[in-house]
C-alpha cells in the first residue's frame, strides 16, 4: 500500500510537471536522430590538387572516393593553408611526391592507402611530406582541441547556469532586483564575477591538455587561452539565458541533450563533410562549431590571427546575443 502511494505521488508529480515529462521523450528522440544524420552518412570523397602531372597519370589515379583537380603549385598551397584540399601531388625528377594537408590523421591516412595502390604499379615510391601535422599525429591530438572546447563550454554552461538559478530559486535575485539596481548592472555583475572563475578554470584545462597530455601544438598558446577563454563566456552566458526557463535544477539538468549534445556532434569529434547541406546549416547556428574549428586552425595548422578571427568575432557575437536576451529574460522578475 506504501508503495503504491509513492509511486502515485511520482505520478502526479509528472502531470504537473509536464515539461519534464516531455523533455524525457523529446531528448532521447533528438540525440539518437543526430546520431543518425552523423553516423550513417556516406563516407566523403578525399580531394588532391595535381600539380605539373601528366594527364595520363590524374586520369589513372582519380577513381570513386578520391577527386583529383589539376592546379597552379600557388593555388594548391592556398588550398592546403584553408584545409580544402587533403593532399598535393608532384612530380620530382621523375618520382611522384604527395604533400598532405595533415591536420587529420584518418583522412592522410585515406589518402595514403588509396594513392598507393594506384600509383605503386606504375612509377617508383611515392615519397610523402606533410603541410600541416605529421606522420606521428594520431587519433587523440585530432580530437584534442574539440574536447578542450567541449569540456570549457559544459562545464560552464553547467555551474554557470545552476549558479544563477539558485540564486534566483533562494531568493537572492529577488531582493537584489528589488533595489535600484538595473537589470542589465545585474547582468553584467554575475557575468563579471562567475566569468573571473571560467577563465581560470580556461586556463587550467587548455594548459593541462597541451602540456601534461602533450596534444599536439603547433600555434600559439595565447590564441588558445583568447578562443577558450570566449567560448567560456559564450558558455556562461547561455546557461544563464536557459536557467531562466528552468525551474529546479534538475530541469537545468534536462536542457544538457537540448543545448549541449547536439552541439557535440557538429564540434568536430564526428565527421560532418558528408552531411546533408542543411545539416551543416544546423551547425553553423551553434557557438561550440566556431570555437572548435578555430582551435583545430591553431593547434593543428598554426593559424595566424587571419585565419580565425572571423570565429574569434562570432563567439563574441554570441556571447553578446546571448547576454542582451538574459536581459530581457530579466524582464519577467521586475520589468525595469
Amino acid at each position: 500500500m506504501n508503495t503504491a502511494a509513492v509511486i502515485k505521488r511520482i505520478l502526479r508529480q509528472f502531470r504537473r510537471d509536464k515539461r519534464s515529462a516531455a523533455l524525457m521523450i523529446a531528448a532521447p528522440l533528438l540525440v539518437l536522430t543526430l546520431m543518425w544524420l552523423v553516423l550513417d552518412t556516406d563516407e566523403a570523397a578525399v580531394e588532391i590538387a595535381a600539380v605539373g602531372v601528366p594527364e595520363h597519370v590524374v586520369e589513372s589515379i582519380e577513381t570513386e572516393g578520391m577527386t583529383v583537380t589539376v592546379m597552379e603549385e600557388h593555388e594548391a598551397e592556398e588550398d592546403l593553408d584553408r584545409a580544402e584540399i587533403d593532399g598535393m601531388l608532384q612530380l620530382e625528377d621523375g618520382v611522384p611526391v604527395l604533400t598532405l594537408e595533415g591536420s587529420d590523421p584518418n583522412t592522410s591516412g585515406a589518402v595514403r592507402s588509396k594513392l598507393q595502390k594506384q600509383l605503386s604499379e606504375q612509377s617508383s615510391p611515392i615519397e610523402w611530406e606533410y603541410w600541416n601535422g605529421s606522420s606521428e599525429l594520431g587519433l587523440f591530438d585530432y580530437v584534442g582541441p574539440a574536447l578542450i572546447g567541449f569540456f570549457v563550454f559544459f562545464f560552464v554552461f553547467i555551474v554557470g547556469g545552476v549558479s544563477f538559478l539558485r540564486e534566483r530559486t533562494q531568493g537572492t535575485l529577488e531582493r537584489l532586483l528589488a533595489s535600484p539596481i538595473r537589470r542589465s548592472e545585474v547582468v553584467f555583475g554575475y557575468l563579471g564575477g562567475f566569468g573571473l572563475f571560467t577563465i581560470a578554470q580556461s586556463v587550467v584545462i587548455a594548459a593541462y591538455s597541451i602540456y601534461v597530455l602533450d596534444v599536439f601544438m603547433a600555434g600559439n598558446f595565447l590564441y588558445v587561452l583568447l578562443v577558450t577563454i570566449l567560448m567560456a563566456l559564450t558558455a556562461l552566458s547561455l546557461g544563464t539565458l536557459v536557467s531562466a526557463f528552468a525551474g529546479n535544477e534538475f530541469q537545468m539538468i534536462q536542457f544538457i541533450p537540448l543545448v549541449i549534445v547536439p552541439q557535440v556532434f557538429f564540434s568536430g569529434l564526428f565527421p560532418t563533410e558528408g552531411l546533408a547541406e542543411w545539416v551543416q546549416v544546423v551547425g553553423n547556428l551553434m557557438p561550440l562549431t566556431y570555437g572548435a574549428e578555430a582551435l583545430r586552425d591553431i593547434m593543428l595548422r598554426g593559424a595566424s590571427w587571419e585565419s580565425f578571427q572571423m570565429e574569434v568575432f562570432i563567439l563574441i557575437g554570441f556571447t553578446a546575443l546571448f547576454t542582451a536576451l538574459n536581459i530581457i529574460a530579466l524582464k519577467k522578475h521586475r520589468p525595469l
